[in-house]
């Protein structure tokens, strides 16, 4: 995994846009203003939205992350080992989370996602 394959990826989802918001080397990765993953510019990996602080922490229990400092305990970094098809689905999880909790009019101005 690599910044650039977590690019292609978060791009590919409607209506996400990338930003750097601290400056120095972040890719933010937003939809509707709301932020679904994160690489940092020092931390190797991605950091990515959970469902709950549970989830989280069983993803952390079973080595497929680590903490992401600086976010919620609900967030998860996913190293730069992570598998592609771990790394799409986690990617796709924390887009659908941030996704469903925009309002239903920001919700309709989407394109459909499967």
């Amino acid at each position: 995994m690599s910044r650039e394959i977590v690019n292609a990826i978060c791009r590919t989802f409607p209506g996400a846009e990338v930003s750097d918001p601290w400056g120095g080397g972040h890719d933010a990765w937003k939809v509707g203003g709301k932020m679904f993953a994160c690489i940092g510019a020092a931390m190797p990996g991605v950091s990515v939205k959970t469902d709950s602080v549970e989830t989280a922490q069983m993803l952390i229990d079973a080595g497929v992350g680590v903490k992401a400092p600086y976010f919620h305990r609900s967030w998860v970094n996913l190293p730069w080992s992570t598998s592609e098809d771990e790394l799409r689905y986690r990617l796709a999880a924390s887009y659908r989370l941030v996704r469903s909790s925009l309002t239903k009019k920001a919700q309709a101005k989407l394109a459909l996602f499967e």
